[in-house]
């Protein structure tokens, strides 16, 4: 019990950092959204407009983790006896998608403007991007790239591939100085529609990972495994499943067939040594092991009969 009382203040007061992190890094983003539409509109530039969408989409995606960030914090009920942290995985999936929005949108209106792309007012144009990009970089280091929250991974990647678009629609904004192409600024916005969308397909195949319970990402099953058959007692595994329901947390059960250690089966020793092992090992504390004379469930270690 004294671990347990150790360890929750430190996660409260993650989940507190995060949530005040996301809170400036919304304000910031908001700021960056008003200012890249007026000037995009303004200068004619669909590569402005295009970042200007990036950056509502990263508005979008700063509240959607701070709501998911407030529910995952909510207690398990009778109803809900996991809590609410799963809460951070929908979150993230809604931003994915909401970012493969953004790149078709780009995309169409790129396409429109390829007949008669619109003359552009280039000294606005680079002094907003410029804005932005600082505003970007800025909410990035307030998140932290090391974060393993996959709801604030997101969003960190909403304003990355943000920060990108800024330094495209500058590199732009110069070329088209230099050489009078105004094209260049299609060819962005399609290199940003591009950004969006790769970044975006990214999250949605980690939040359908843990959505479809896959093994969590760093853990190998045949490892687990292993470990769980070389605790002594253990003769063998069935019905061995390992599955998350956020970016952190590793659940595990299975059935172990039990053999005599010195010619008894001691089955509380061996529920302990195996939890004891995962825990040291694997740091996976939450399991359910059901101890077994023999198979009775007539199935093998993936459950298949």
């Amino acid at each position: 019990m004294e671990k347990i009382g150790r360890i929750r203040p430190v996660r409260h007061q993650s989940h507190d950092h995060r949530m005040k992190n996301i809170g400036w890094a919304i304000l910031i983003n908001m700021g960056i959204t008003v200012a890249e539409v007026i000037g995009g509109t303004l200068s004619g530039s669909l590569a402005l407009l295009s970042d200007a969408g990036h950056n509502l989409s990263d508005v979008i995606s700063l509240g959607l983790s701070f709501i998911g960030e407030k529910l995952s914090r909510k207690k398990a009920t009778r109803r809900h006896t996991f809590g609410f942290r799963r809460t951070e995985v929908f979150t993230a999936l809604i931003n994915a998608l909401s970012l493969v929005g953004i790149a078709a949108f780009i995309v169409i209106e790129a396409v429109k403007r390829i007949s008669s792309p619109p003359a552009l007012s280039l000294g606005l144009m680079l002094g907003v991007a410029t804005l932005g990009l600082l505003g970007n970089v800025f909410s990035m280091m307030i998140l932290g790239k090391r974060e393993a929250n996959l709801n604030v991974k997101a969003a960190y990647l909403h304003l990355f591939y943000d920060a990108l678009s800024s330094v495209a629609v500058i590199g732009s904004g110069f070329l088209i100085y230099l050489t009078g192409w105004v094209v260049l600024d299609l060819v962005i916005s399609l290199l940003i529609a591009g950004m969006v969308l790769w970044s975006g397909l990214g999250v949605i195949k980690k939040a359908v990972h843990i959505l479809m319970q896959g093994v969590p990402e760093g853990i190998e099953f045949d490892k687990i495994l292993q470990d769980i058959l070389s605790v002594p007692g253990v003769k063998s595994v069935h019905g061995l499943h390992i599955w998350s329901i956020d970016s952190s947390d590793v659940f595990l059960s299975c059935h172990v067939c039990m053999e005599e250690v010195d010619g008894k089966r001691d089955t509380d020793k061996i529920i302990r040594d195996v939890n004891t092992m995962l825990g040291k090992n694997h740091r996976i504390h939450h399991t359910v092991i059901q101890a077994e004379n023999e198979n009775l469930c007539g199935i093998d270690v993936l459950c298949n009969k």
